[in-house]
């Protein structure tokens, strides 16, 4: 039977232009014990100025788990999405990510297969995330990370689409990270049928709902979209997420992927609520 934590996707904070630390320390208020941090390679001006969330790897690994650790919040996963199509990216900034997570102490970290160029066939696109994914699988093993793969891009937008790309290396510490609100969003089959045929590969979720506004804008126009509503405000029904993957035998995040603070708070309380005695703090 699965066991679940809560943690909180950094984007939460980002309308709010929150830096990392900020925004550290309102998670921490509003009482979540994990959070999920991006992560990017050089310097953003944005987050070099305080006004966005996501932390630099070229900063000390160190420094997110002091800023955690003041805060009374553990790191529970790291969003670290890069082109699985552009391995020079790709392969450069994963390797960063595993190691900060073991700086860190997190076991996850999520990514998508993002744009794919104009001018690349699909058997070009799956020979370069071939190639990426190769090469990452090696630093992850050694690490002892997972790589998970959400539902987000032109081809993770079906469950077999999804499958045939963590299936592209045969490693363990390839996976799914489940996007409940991007699977939902791309309307192209039931996305609770999806989710139980990806199920065996679920290591990780991204909690996210999307409002009934939103479904009716870009239902079937878009594979994925950055940030949903709070959690049990919109079209998702969580008992039936919950119940396809209660038969997993792990711990499973659900990170909270919701655009504003106090979409954050309602999130937190309706997940403790809908899940019970299967939370673990």
């Amino acid at each position: 039977m699965a066991k679940y934590r809560i943690t909180l996707n950094m984007e939460y904070c980002r309308s709010a232009d929150k830096s990392f630390s900020d925004g550290v320390e309102i998670a921490s208020k509003l009482g979540y014990k994990w959070i999920e941090p991006m992560v990017h390679t050089g310097w953003g001006l944005l987050s070099e100025v305080n006004y966005f969330h996501s932390f630099s790897m070229e900063e000390d690994p160190l420094l997110m788990k002091e800023i955690c650790s003041r805060n009374g919040v553990r790191v529970s996963s790291l969003s670290s999405h890069s082109p699985l199509m552009k391995p020079e990216a790709a392969v450069a900034r994963l390797t960063r990510a595993c190691v900060l997570a073991s700086m860190v102490g997190c076991d996850f970290l999520n990514s998508d297969e993002m744009v794919k160029p104009d001018w690349m066939s699909d058997e070009e696109a799956h020979a370069a995330m071939h190639y990426t994914l190769k090469k990452v699988s090696m630093v992850a093993a050694r690490h002892r990370k997972y790589l998970c793969i959400e539902p987000h891009g032109i081809y993770t937008k079906t469950s077999d689409g999804l499958l045939k790309i963590v299936r592209l290396v045969d490693s363990p510490w390839i996976q799914v990270n489940w996007d409940t609100g991007n699977s939902y969003l791309a309307g192209i089959e039931d996305p609770y049928d999806a989710l139980t045929n990806v199920r065996d590969h679920v290591y990780h979720v991204h909690a996210k709902d999307i409002s009934f506004e939103h479904a009716q804008r870009e239902k079937g126009k878009v594979t994925g979209t950055p940030v949903g509503c709070a959690c049990g405000e919109g079209e998702v029904d969580w008992d039936r997420v919950l119940s396809i993957l209660d038969p997993l035998d792990r711990e499973i995040f659900l990170s909270v992927e919701c655009g504003t603070i106090d979409e954050a708070e309602r999130s937190l309380a309706f997940l403790r609520k809908a899940i019970g005695s299967r939370l673990l703090e």
